[in-house]
Order: C-alpha cells, then sequence, then structure tokens
C-alpha cells in the first residue's frame, strides 16, 4: 500500500516537470502536420516540414552560436530557397517560390506567437498552457535579426549530436542561452551533463592507457583518434568556460542588488558550484591529456624493445597456448627439435688442395667493374633541407587551421596547441625556430599569391612539400603577422629560452 502511494504521489508531483521537458517537441508535430496540407490546395504536401525545421535549426545554430551572428529573413531565405532545389528539385516562378519561403517561416515562428502547449495539471487540477518559441526575433538599426532560442536548441541536440563539434562546446552554448535567459535550474542540469562528458573522456582516457599496456597497436589507433576528437576543441571550451562564468558572476551580483526570491539566488549559487566544478575538472583533463602523449610515447617505446628480443620465452608460451585452449600450437615448439642433426666435417687431406691449387684468375689482373649510378641518392645536406621543409610544411599546415577556424590567434595559443598535439618535444626541435624566423621575414601571406610565385624559401618549401589537398583547403587563406615585442614566451627549461609574442590575424579583403 505505501508503494502504491509512492508511485501516485511521482505521478502527481512529477507531471508538470515532465510536461515542460515535452513542451519543446509540440512545434515539431505542429510544423509537421500542418504547413502543407491547407496552402496552395496541397501543392506542396511532398516537401516534408519535419526535415525542414531541423534544418533550420542547425543554420541558426551555427551561424548564432559558432559563428556569433544573427541573421536577417534575406539570408534564412537564401538558404532556405538553395535546400529546396537541392533536396527536392522545387522549379517555380521566381515571386511563388519567395511567396513559398515566406509561408514556411511565418510558420516556424508562428506568426510571431508562441506555440501554446496545453496540458492538465493534476496537482493544482487545472489546464495549464506552456509556451515554446523556436526562433525568437530582435530589432536593431531598424532591421530585423533572428537567432535560435535555448528550446530550440536543446531539441535539436535531443534529436542528435551536431557532427564534428565538441560535446562541451554545444552544452555550454545552451548553458549561455539558459542563463540570459535566467533559467538557473536548467542550466545547473546543462553543467551536471558537462561534468558527465568531462568524466567520461577521462575514463576514456584511463582505458586507452590499459588497452596500450594490451595491445600496442590497437592502443596507438585509440589514442590517434581521441587526440583528434578531443583535443582540438580544447581552447575553445575554456574560452566558453570563461565566458559562461563571466555571466554567471553578472547574475550574482545583479541578485545582490535587488530583492531576488531564495529559490533564485539558490539556483544561482548552485549553477555558480557546479561551474566551478567543471571549470576544474576540465583543466585537469587538460593536464592529463597533454600526459597521455609522453605516458604513449613511453609504451611505444617499451613495445619497439621487447619486439627485438632475441630470447624466446617458454613459460610465456605456454601460459598463452592454456589461455588459448590449443595444445595443437605446441607443434611449433617441439617439432624444430626434432629435425636432422646434420654434423660437418672437413678433410685433412683436402688442406694439400687449398695450398697447391691454381685457379684460372690467379694470374688475372684486377677487375674493375663500372656501377651504374644511383639516380636517388642524396648528401646530407639534401636530407636536411627535405626535412627541414617537411617540418615547414607541417607546422604552416597546423597555423592555417588555426587560422581558419579562429580568425585570429597568438603565438602563445599556437604553442599550446602543438605542445598538445606533437608534445614538449616540439621546442627542442631547432626547425620550430628556424620556421618561426623565416615566418617573421614577411608581414602578409596570401595563399593564392604563393602557390603562383614564391618570395622566400618558406614559401618555397611551403609549395614544395605540402600535399595537394591542403594547398587546395587553404588556398583562399590571407593572413598578416602582428608583432607583440612587449609580450614574452618561455619556450625552453633553459633561462634564455624565450621569444616575443605574434599575431596571426585572417584577412577576407585586400585591405
Amino acid at each position: 500500500m505505501a508503494l502504491k502511494h509512492v508511485m501516485i504521489n511521482d505521478i502527481i508531483s512529477e507531471h508538470m516537470e515532465r510536461m515542460q521537458n515535452l513542451k519543446r517537441y509540440y512545434p515539431f508535430f505542429v510544423l509537421y502536420d500542418t504547413v502543407f496540407s491547407q496552402y496552395k490546395e496541397g501543392k506542396y504536401e511532398y516537401l516534408d516540414m519535419g526535415y525542414i525545421t531541423v534544418a533550420t535549426l542547425r543554420f541558426l545554430i551555427n551561424e548564432n552560436n559558432f559563428h556569433e551572428r544573427d541573421i536577417t529573413y534575406e539570408e534564412y531565405e537564401a538558404f532556405l530557397l538553395e535546400l529546396l532545389h537541392r533536396d527536392f528539385s522545387l522549379s517555380e516562378e521566381k515571386n511563388e517560390e519567395k511567396e513559398l519561403a515566406l509561408h514556411i517561416f511565418d510558420k516556424l515562428i508562428n506568426d510571431g506567437k508562441a506555440f501554446e502547449f496545453k496540458f492538465y495539471d493534476p496537482d493544482s487540477k487545472t489546464r495549464k498552457t506552456a509556451r515554446v518559441r523556436l526562433i525568437e526575433s530582435t530589432v536593431k538599426d531598424g532591421k530585423v535579426f533572428y537567432h535560435v532560442t535555448a528550446d530550440g536548441i536543446e531539441f535539436y541536440l535531443d534529436t542528435k549530436e551536431i557532427k564534428d563539434e565538441s560535446k562541451i562546446n554545444i552544452q555550454q552554448l545552451l548553458l549561455e542561452k539558459m542563463i540570459k535567459s535566467d533559467n538557473f535550474k536548467g542550466g545547473i542540469e546543462v553543467v551536471k551533463r558537462i561534468n558527465s562528458e568531462v568524466s567520461r573522456l577521462k575514463k576514456e582516457k584511463e582505458d586507452i592507457i590499459k588497452l596500450m599496456g594490451i595491445d600496442v597497436f590497437e592502443g596507438v589507433k585509440a589514442y590517434e583518434e581521441y587526440m583528434s576528437r578531443t583535443a582540438k576543441w580544447f581552447s575553445e571550451e575554456q574560452k566558453l568556460f570563461e565566458k559562461n562564468k563571466a555571466l554567471v558572476d553578472k547574475a550574482v551580483e545583479k541578485a545582490s542588488y535587488k530583492v531576488t526570491k531564495s529559490n533564485a539566488m539558490n539556483d544561482i549559487g548552485a549553477l555558480e558550484t557546479e561551474l566551478k566544478k567543471a571549470i576544474l575538472g576540465h583543466s585537469e583533463l587538460i593536464k592529463e591529456t597533454a600526459a597521455l602523449s609522453q605516458i604513449s610515447e613511453k609504451i611505444i617505446q617499451g613495445a619497439k624493445y621487447k619486439s627485438l628480443r632475441n630470447v624466446f620465452d617458454f613459460n610465456e608460451a605456454l601460459k598463452k597456448i592454456y589461455a588459448a585452449d590449443r595444445p595443437e600450437w605446441l607443434e611449433y615448439i617441439i617439432k624444430p627439435f626434432f629435425t636432422p642433426k646434420l654434423v660437418k666435417s672437413f678433410s685433412i687431406k683436402s688442406i694439400d688442395n687449398l695450398l697447391t691449387l691454381k685457379t684460372e684468375d690467379r694470374m688475372a689482373g684486377e677487375k674493375i667493374v663500372k656501377e651504374a649510378s644511383v639516380p636517388d641518392f642524396k648528401y646530407d645536406d639534401e636530407l636536411m633541407d627535405e626535412r627541414t621543409g617537411k617540418n615547414f610544411a607541417i607546422i604552416f599546415k597546423e597555423l592555417l587551421e588555426r587560422i581558419t577556424r579562429w580568425d585570429k590567434v597568438s603565438l602563445k595559443e599556437f604553442n599550446a596547441i602543438l605542445e598538445i598535439k606533437f608534445g614538449e618535444e616540439i621546442f627542442e626541435n631547432r626547425d620550430f625556430y628556424a620556421f618561426l624566423v623565416h615566418l617573421a621575414g614577411k608581414k602578409r601571406y596570401d595563399m593564392r599569391k604563393i602557390m603562383e610565385k614564391q618570395d622566400t624559401m618558406l614559401e618555397e618549401m611551403i609549395v614544395k612539400y605540402m600535399p595537394d589537398s591542403d594547398k587546395e583547403n587553404f588556398k583562399d587563406v590571407v593572413f598578416e603577422v602582428i608583432f607583440n615585442n612587449e609580450e614574452i614566451i618561455k619556450t625552453g627549461k633553459m633561462e634564455d629560452d624565450y621569444i616575443t609574442d605574434m599575431e596571426f590575424e585572417r584577412r577576407y579583403t585586400n585591405g
């Protein structure tokens, strides 16, 4: 009887919260069922509004959060018409296509009103209405701009994770929306999910170390996949943590200057505590990941040494046979001992023959054989130039990737990325410093112009040793080198191991 009472109490007390969670799905199904059924007598019923809705949310998340810009209706219209032409082969008069795009957008924003989700609340015994928007608008300088809401982001994340993006980054974008809308309780849940993801990555790192101890080849594969999937996002994740921490600090300061409900103040405090845990845990993850590269190198070196042992361990082989339950494998160990014993001897009578034997070429002169030249032979200085050129191309590609992603990166930030990816040993490589010296020789680099004409030795090496695929990927990149002689970067263990900072900033025009 007591268990039944608990069950009924859970149903009643939790229903309100469950309905609030379900409300963000409501607009999708309303749009899916109603948008084209009455429009133009069902002429466009072949269009899938569910697909269009999800595509719109992804477009807005990309522009609003990844590029940090709100969009105009004209920008959305261009995106939507491209989608309809590409995926549904839409082909109508220009005016009719524009009218269709406007009809779809009006439905997505519900003509400027919130979607209303009605439900019964058994706790208060009344019908209630939950309101939800997927897209909101703001007016700036007389123009209307649109952005995705926190409910829109949560709905999209529930359908599937965003490809090629950090889970921690995406959750932090959602957290930012929550804080700005004063939904601190929802923000606590988001930070808990971030902490869970950080813990999962730590556990994955430990599993990789264990796997390397068992199978070094599979362990190396797992290590490389882990580094490519996680380490490249660390810098961006740290920036978002700082941004959200500043938002929480502002919320605490704002709450202290006005009368605030105790529950709201408690939620802000709990959110601040959880966020501090997340920042600490993420910092530890970065340190452990940097240490992982050193651990992996030691394990690989140990595996190489073991593979060169010239002693066969019979006890170890016997253990493997027991573990695999394959006694027939004993044949490969025992069989070599039963092969015929070949005894070779040398006849004493043959010694005289050896001393008196005259061969046909005994009196012949030295025969000079002219050997063919080796066309691929390279001198030491040529090999050194080739190694330097390849290293320059690798470091330059890493720099182009950072500039393409961030638009602006300092040498200090770039060094941190290189240390995570290649280890501290890169600062002991003289090619790294030679690269920086050559890079500082010009203030502007234009990849298209470099492909046409090389002005410096660095540009010649980049063109010669950078793969064609990388040249194609970065052909439109233009960046300038800005020197900062006041900032000093420590690079080594010695007192004099330092360099002055530089900044690399992308340019999108010829200015």
